[in-house]
């Protein structure tokens, strides 16, 4: 049964009876909400209207919304990427969270909060899974913990992994990771995405997982730098190393599990935002090693570099707790305090060499 939302678009209210899906009891009922309109959001609502679902993607902008529905193509965040029949867009955020009990969070890390407050009862019992990998400023809260704060009765979980927007939608063969301590959320959201070209793992190391995803993005501007400024792939290569075993040592002491960052979310996520420019904080990192400044590397991309926000709180972070962090501590000060990326990796080179993979035994090497 079809009808008109608040703003005038279609909206897809399904009545079909209960089906299983491998093994799994799933209703459709109703849609599945994707929350954004960027390019990992558009990316996810195909995967899922290419598995049979139906798919309510909200979106700020009416004149985005507008052009999916017509053009089936969201120009700004996935232009050429032709958008499926089974994916619609809205602006009616109130009906799409009526309307959906499975909801993909894909906001900016920014937006999050302001979003979804007013409408915080609506989330009760909902299925909340966040795509965004970011932290929140002043709060050091990651997403999936302020949609905890906002909808205490919600069942919440995290999708992370290596997981570039454009190869997904461009069916890439790729794999990726739902975290959540609730195992049938895991099982739901593995049944709605799992495809062909795209395989879900599951974990219960929900803080793990996530983090991983946030805290890599730092690290992207870096490695996008040191390209852009033609330095070698032992340089590279020896900043990636060191990042993983930053970011871990960093985990381990906010309570993550260090063998989370082994997989997917981890390592996997890692190496990709490190190494590919189609990676959004690479980008900023390679513009700001080209010369530009910041602002203009950002507006150069025209898209949320998670990165930037992130280094600021995770630096004071790292400071409070006492987490040796020397590569944020270098991006911080090439940022915000004038310093050059030479001159940071000159800093790090003439650093006290320690073990080269913390939590393993050095005994019989001091």
């Amino acid at each position: 049964m079809s009808g008109l939302s608040a703003d005038g678009l279609p909206r897809i209210m399904l009545k079909s009876p209960l089906v299983w899906i491998n093994g799994l009891h799933m209703t459709e009922q109703h849609p599945i909400a994707v929350l954004g309109g960027g390019s990992f959001g558009t990316a996810v609502a195909n995967l899922l209207a290419e598995n049979g679902h139906q798919v309510l993607q909200w979106m700020r902008d009416p004149e985005q919304a507008e052009a999916i529905r017509v053009n089936r193509e969201n120009p700004r965040y996935l232009k050429g990427i032709k958008i499926l029949p089974g994916v619609t867009a809205v602006t009616d955020l109130q009906a799409t969270l009526d309307a959906c009990d499975l909801c993909f969070v894909a906001l900016p890390s920014s937006a999050l909060r302001s979003v979804l407050v007013p409408h915080a009862e609506r989330l009760t019992g909902k299925m909340l899974v966040s795509l965004t990998k970011g932290i929140e400023a002043h709060t050091f809260k990651l997403m999936s913990e302020i949609l905890e704060e906002i909808a205490p009765q919600a069942r919440i979980g995290v999708l992370s992994g290596p997981n570039l927007a454009r190869e997904i939608a461009e069916h890439a063969l790729t794999a990726t990771v739902v975290a959540s301590e609730d195992e049938e959320l895991c099982q739901q959201v593995q049944a709605a995405l799992h495809g062909r070209t795209f395989r879900v793992y599951a974990s219960a190391d929900r803080f793990g997982v996530e983090l991983g995803g946030a805290l890599k993005n730092v690290y992207a501007i870096i490695a996008g730098m040191a390209v852009a400024m033609g330095m070698g792939e032992n340089t590279k290569s020896m900043l990636i190393t060191r990042a993983l075993a930053e970011m871990t040592r960093f985990a381990v002491n906010q309570g993550a599990n260090p063998m989370t960052f082994l997989g997917l979310a981890g390592v996997g996520d890692l190496i990709v935002t490190c190494s590919s420019p189609k990676s959004r904080n690479y980008q900023v990192g390679f513009a700001l090693g080209q010369g530009l400044s910041l602002d203009e590397a950002v507006t150069r991309l025209g898209e949320v570099a998670e990165g930037v926000n992130t280094l600021k709180v995770l630096k004071a972070k790292a400071q409070e707790v006492g987490v040796y962090m020397p590569l944020v501590a270098g991006l911080h000060a090439i940022l915000f305090e004038g310093r050059t990326l030479e001159q940071v990796i000159g800093l790090l080179m003439r650093g006290e060499p320690k073990t080269d993979v913390d939590f393993i035994s050095t005994s019989g090497f001091n």
